[in-house]
């Protein structure tokens, strides 16, 4: 079995990581830290798993994780996991970071966007962990860098256009909506019902966080810059994550021309789905799993290409593709404790 050491488990994303592991038939939690309830029975703080689990919150010790577990997942703010990670740690047991700090590999694009790095001797060995497109370099690595919500969404529904050459780069436009839960469970007046219930909003309009990281990895995809715009908006629903992405087509391709480019790179993947043509993706068909769902038309009229994409921000967005990249640096099915049927209608 696979002893697995959880940092910040009682945040939205560290609590999905901890139910996905306790179903999980390769993998036992050894170990699950929080700050704020330290001491505390996790069954106390998610009455969920009352008569389910004998967790217990603990206090951080990442050194004695580090001797007792395969790998450590921290589900931290950005600028944390940096302080911590080292190679001492390294040399003990693999990293699985939900956060944000080893996701861009130029320390000067991350201090502009996030704060001062504090493992830039440690940066160069992350890998990127958006599973579908790197899976290859996970494999064997010590550090791996679980992407945003938002960017894996975007990032897999633009990846085969940008890969095939089929849309101008400069045209890129990315209109997303995220639930609550992306903000995080920590209290902020946005956050309240009453703020965020009847009304819909756009946030951190050109200059949100995950801007940086979707251009890196479309432009590694690209072979050249990749400058575009992001807008991500906040709905009043719990999770889900909807991107609408808008491109130039360079060519009058049709919609089987475009169809091929996705069926080449994603006709295996199980958990990236496209859908039939004429349907579009839904947040409440990917609810509760792992898997994205692509659709896309041609709007000829204009020569672009609308594709969008939905997935669960804190499955396949957070603590789902985390275990997926565990499964992957530990040799199992990438399917292993993540074959959940998507929760609908709920």
């Amino acid at each position: 079995m696979i002893k697995v050491g959880i940092i910040g488990a009682t945040g939205y994303a560290g609590s999905e990581l901890v139910r996905i592991i306790t179903s999980h038939p390769e993998a036992e939690i050894k170990t699950l830290t929080s700050q704020s309830y330290a001491g505390k029975d996790y069954g106390s703080v998610y009455e969920s798993y009352r008569h389910r689990s004998d967790y217990v919150c603990e206090e951080e010790d990442i050194e004695k994780m580090a001797e007792e577990c395969d790998v450590i997942f921290m589900a931290l703010p950005h600028g944390v996991a940096s302080k911590k990670v080292n190679e001492s740690i390294l040399s003990k047991t693999k990293i699985i970071d939900l956060g944000a700090d080893f996701r861009l590999q130029y320390i000067d694009v991350y201090e502009k966007w996030y704060t001062t790095h504090y493992a830039k001797d440690i940066l160069p060995e992350a890998v990127y962990g958006l599973c579908e497109i790197n899976r290859d370099k996970i494999k064997n690595r010590r550090i791996v860098a679980n992407p945003g919500c938002y960017t894996t969404c975007s990032i897999l529904s633009l990846y085969p256009l940008v890969k095939e050459k089929m849309i101008d780069l400069s045209t890129i436009i990315i209109d997303a909506k995220s639930g609550a839960t992306g903000a995080g469970r920590g209290l902020s007046l946005g956050n309240h019902y009453c703020e965020l219930n009847e009304s819909v909003k756009a946030y951190k309009i050109a200059n949100h966080r995950h801007t940086p990281e979707i251009e890196e990895q479309l432009s590694y995809a690209a072979g050249e810059d990749v400058v575009l715009s992001f807008t991500p908006h906040l709905i009043p629903m719990d999770r889900g994550i909807l991107a609408t992405c808008y491109a130039k087509l360079l060519k009058n391709y049709t919609y089987e021309d475009i169809l091929a480019a996705y069926e080449k790179y994603y006709k295996d993947e199980y958990f990236i789905r496209i859908t039939k043509q004429g349907m579009f993706p839904e947040t409440k068909w990917v609810k509760g799993s792992n898997f994205v769902d692509i659709g896309f038309t041609v709007d000829e009229r204009t020569n672009r290409v609308i594709v969008i994409g939905a997935l669960d921000n804190l499955f396949k967005g957070a603590a789902g593709q985390a275990v997926q990249n565990m499964n992957i640096l530990f040799g199992l099915d990438e399917k292993t404790g993540l074959d959940y049927i998507p929760v609908f209608p709920a």
